[in-house]
């Protein structure tokens, strides 16, 4: 049976390179990070169980029977105090704000402004985080 590499957040995450962790972060179990291609995480955010966050991907190369020998990385940066859903994805080269909100199941595509609420697939805005941490569901958003 494989290991998983010992880390001080979680026996049962994988998580991998060298990622910027703040403090009071906590991360759930079954999670994956990534942080091979540059990864920053802020203070006080929580990552839900099966969260995976990568840094790069072998699309090109797979799909080119490795023609394109490289694999593609691109860093990752995660503001203070976000919550991430059970089972969120976070694909390479995304910045997410402070305080922003990302559902269970997204796939984040793209960047999420702080205090953003997102869900869904490819993720997006569904609502507002406001001051004192409710959540404002906007129409249109």
């Amino acid at each position: 049976m494989t290991e998983l590499p010992r880390n001080p957040y979680n026996a049962h995450a994988w998580i991998t390179g060298d990622p910027e962790i703040g403090a009071g972060t906590w991360i759930g179990a079954f999670t994956v990070i990534d942080g091979s291609g540059g990864l920053s995480i802020g203070a006080g955010c929580d990552v839900s169980c099966g969260v995976q966050i990568y840094t790069h991907n072998t699309v090109r190369r797979c799909v080119t029977g490795q023609a394109y020998p490289q694999v593609d990385r691109a860093p990752v940066r995660i503001g203070d105090r976000v919550f991430f859903g059970a089972n969120a994805v976070v694909l390479m080269g995304v910045s997410i704000g402070d305080s922003a909100v990302i559902g269970a199941g997204a796939v984040v595509t793209g960047d999420v402004p702080a205090r953003t609420v997102v869900a869904g697939v490819p993720a997006r805005p569904i609502g507002t985080v406001r001051a004192d941490g409710t959540i404002e569901h906007g129409a249109g958003q």
